[in-house]
């Protein structure tokens, strides 16, 4: 694993970019600095909780690809500090991403928390494993209760990791966070209703067991 994300990034041209609009020394600071080797719990938990991320890969004519690749909260599982994997789940029948890591394995990830403006970036090589030459592996990764057809697994060898800065994220929240969010307030709702319902019933009683009263009126003699 390179000792940081900047050691892979900043190629010759970046850094010469760099040097010509006044970030260079900045820059080659963070580029001295050492990291962990591998994922603290930060990053793991962070992984945890996504449901999807983005994958870039290279194609044999030197093109990119990225790809989205979603599943359910924590279908990609931090194995150890340096690896993460994942079933790949039948699509479209392309195969422009696990075609790309045949001949260019190198693969670069973002994960995105919208709601938290919170953005983690890796490096990784990227290897593909058939479903029945790692059957322990594929029980482990497996996604029990969500409805795919499972066709390999992916093992990514982390290279380096960074977090980006959250500038320029909207904020965005899935149907899930915001029934969360919702939850004391649709609770109160239901509370203030339960209540009016209860003194519409009073009420109700207090009018029907209420005494009928007569009134005698005065006799008017017309004679």
């Amino acid at each position: 694993m390179a000792s940081n994300y900047a050691s892979l990034a900043f190629t010759e041209p970046i850094k010469a970019l760099q040097e010509r609009y006044g970030s260079r020394s900045t820059y080659s600071r963070v580029e001295k600095q050492t990291r962990f080797n591998g994922l603290t719990n930060a990053e793991t938990g962070f992984v945890a909780d996504r449901d999807s991320f983005y994958m870039a890969s290279i194609g044999e004519n030197g093109f990119p690809y990225i790809q989205h690749r979603g599943g359910p909260k924590g279908f990609l599982h931090v194995i150890d500090p340096l690896t993460l994997s994942f079933v790949d789940f039948s699509g479209n029948k392309q195969y422009i991403s696990v075609g790309n890591i045949q001949t260019h394995p190198q693969v670069s990830l973002i994960l995105m928390d919208y709601a938290r403006q919170a953005r983690l970036k890796l490096y990784a090589t990227a290897e593909t494993v058939e479903l029945a030459d790692r059957p322990e592996l594929f029980e482990q990764l497996d996604p029990v209760g969500y409805k795919h057809r499972p066709e390999r697994m992916l093992l990514l060898h982390l290279e380096a990791f960074d977090w980006n800065c959250p500038q320029h994220i909207s904020p965005r929240y899935t149907a899930e966070e915001i029934n969360q969010a919702l939850a004391p307030q649709r609770e109160y709702i239901a509370q203030l209703e339960a209540e009016l319902a209860q003194l519409r019933a009073q009420l109700i009683l207090q009018i029907l067991v209420l005494p009928t009263t007569t009134v005698d009126l005065p006799t008017v003699d017309y004679a």
